[in-house]
């Protein structure tokens, strides 16, 4: 379910709207009110009315949950990738990888604290890091992208043990080759076994697959990291990654860093910096929200469009009600219920479609890639429709329904009983 306050407000406002519209219903219908077959049964007359308004909403709701859908799943990549019990270290200031530098001094500084775990070997677990943009050619003569190269040192594989090999063998340093990831090898060129690409002034061969289980890491390429840095001109790396020697002083190791004035260096969880890195799903919140309204806007005015033309047809309808002692209360909810009725059944298609797209992707493993407004690099993810995506759907399309038939409800309501009988 969702934690931002915003999101949680939003479903407890629908699902309160939601109760108190079935409280009235339920309170009318005791008094006196309409029985819900008269709903049901108009419906169903209306059946090729109904269809296209169902059809409308259904797209509607369907468009706003996989927009939302696409952003929940560069959440996941991010929010999956790590390990907790790892320490990545930056520079002050940095936010990103991308944007930070630290140097050799520091690494050699940072690699001697007694309080890094080591190997059998007894090597401390610590790798400096490098991170670079290559522009790849994409599959399918589909233009080029940016794509990140990640320069490991020996220990960087075993900081990460979520990423496993699945075909050729692990990179050798001094040779030019590097790994990369199956979804990387997928939508490039030159990204497969034996294949090769430009980066820098040389080209690198590529001598292995990984599978990064659904991380950022499925985004990258991984070779040596002092290679890397000749490569491609650098002094210093990226950043560093680490692993305490007992993980109840993570905290304290992570204090000392950041107060050793040698350094200048900020450390956190690699699990929290991770979870903060989903700038690049912002853009799809924002189009999410701005079709989702402008949407719901058209959607509102179909309903509307439809249940106006109900009380047209059924205007001797609603006179025989009045007639037969049945309040205006009761024709206001009758109406209300039959509108919200249509537009949850239309949510209910939309959450159905999205959701038999969501198993066709995962079945097919159809992978998407936007740029990563941190590394302005390729992201590779999957889109992921959760119940709480479903559920704010159900929750829209009886929004929907209930904008869209009150002022129609009030139109029937408020006909004259003597002119709607003239009908007959």
């Amino acid at each position: 379910m969702p934690t931002n306050p915003l999101a949680l407000a939003a479903l407890g406002i629908s699902g309160a709207a939601l109760l108190a519209v079935g409280w009235l219903v339920v309170s009318t219908m005791r008094r006196g009110g309409l029985p819900l077959r008269y709903n049901f049964r108009n419906v169903i007359v209306r059946w090729r009315t109904t269809a296209f308004t169902i059809l409308g909403i259904a797209a509607v709701v369907g468009v706003f949950v996989l927009l939302r859908a696409l952003a929940r799943g560069i959440e996941a990549s991010s929010a999956n990738t790590g390990d907790p019990r790892n320490i990545l270290v930056v520079r002050k200031g940095s936010q990103a990888e991308s944007g930070s530098l630290v140097t050799r001094e520091q690494f050699r500084t940072l690699r001697d604290f007694p309080e890094i775990a080591r190997n059998e070997q007894g090597h401390p677990i610590v790798s400096a890091e490098l991170v670079m943009i290559v522009n790849a050619a994409r599959r399918g003569d589909a233009g080029e992208a940016n794509t990140l190269i990640r320069g490991v040192t020996p220990r960087g594989m075993e900081l990460r043990p979520q990423v496993q090999l699945v075909e050729g063998r692990w990179f050798r340093p001094g040779q030019r080759e590097v790994v990369v990831s199956s979804r990387l090898a997928q939508r490039f060129t030159g990204f497969e076994v034996g294949g090769t690409f430009k980066a820098g002034p040389d080209r690198l061969t590529v001598v292995g697959i990984f599978d990064g289980q659904g991380s950022a890491f499925d985004s990258e390429a991984w070779m040596d990291a002092d290679e890397a840095r000749a490569l491609f001109d650098r002094e210093q790396y990226s950043s560093i990654l680490l692993r305490p020697r007992d993980p109840a002083q993570t905290t304290n190791l992570i204090a000392h860093i950041e107060r050793d004035k040698r350094l200048a260096l900020r450390a956190e969880r690699e699990v929290d910096y991770y979870s903060k890195q989903t700038m690049t799903a912002k853009p799809f919140k924002i189009l999410g929200g701005i079709l989702g309204v402008a949407m719901s806007i058209g959607a509102i005015f179909a309903a509307m469009n439809t249940m106006y033309a109900s009380v047209a047809a059924r205007t001797r309808e609603v006179g025989t009600l009045r007639v037969l002692g049945y309040s205006r209360r009761a024709v206001v909810l009758c109406f209300i219920f039959e509108g919200t009725l249509v537009a949850l059944a239309g949510g209910v298609v939309g959450c159905g479609l999205a959701l038999l797209l969501n198993f066709y992707v995962q079945v097919r493993g159809v992978y998407f890639g936007t740029m990563d407004f941190q590394s302005f690099a390729e992201t590779v993810f999957q889109f992921r429709v959760t119940p709480d995506l479903l559920v704010f759907g159900l929750l829209f399309s009886v929004v929907i329904g209930l904008v869209g038939s009150f002022l129609p409800a009030l139109r029937a309501a408020r006909l004259p009983v003597i002119s709607a009988l003239k009908s007959l």
